[in-house]
């Protein structure tokens, strides 16, 4: 396992997580799915809570002043420090975690770990394309294709 590929694959997919959030208009937030379920905002605020329920497993000494985002009115700015928050409380545990290879609390290993985290991120930032679709302000086709350039994000 390599620590750096490790640390840079986490902060391509935060950074893709900022990308999509910083397109999506204010307005927008309060889209959601046909099928009902969490808002656009929501959705983004759900990637942070998660986020927070392993630090504070695994770490929380890492919590620090990294709080979660309640039921309340939740705008970008929020949503943007929040993820970048925790994108990096995570990253500092990862980079922790790589002398063991294991994260507490969670099986079977690092490497695990980090695609867990990739895919609940993907499965929301999914969700959150879904919703805006269907409500009418769907991301630009250059968003929507650049969420898959991982090597210029």
């Amino acid at each position: 396992m390599n620590k750096e590929e490790l640390l840079d694959t986490w902060a391509i997919n935060d950074r893709i997580n900022g990308y999509l959030l910083a397109s999506i208009e204010e307005g927008a937030l309060n889209d959601q799915l046909a099928s009902k379920g969490r808002n656009v905002a929501k959705q983004f605020a759900h990637i942070h809570n998660v986020r927070l329920m392993w630090l504070k497993v695994a770490a929380p000494d890492l919590l620090g002043s990294v709080t979660k985002i309640d039921d309340g009115p939740v705008d970008k700015a929020l949503l943007a420090t929040s993820l970048a928050a925790s994108g990096e409380a995570i990253a500092e545990l990862l980079s922790r975690s790589a002398e063991t290879g294991k994260v507490k609390g969670f099986k079977p290993h690092i490497t695990g770990f980090l695609g867990y985290m990739l895919v609940h991120d993907a499965h929301h930032r999914s969700q959150i394309i879904l919703a805006l679709k269907q409500s009418g302000h769907p991301v630009d086709k250059k968003v929507a294709y650049g969420i898959w350039e991982w090597g210029r994000r």
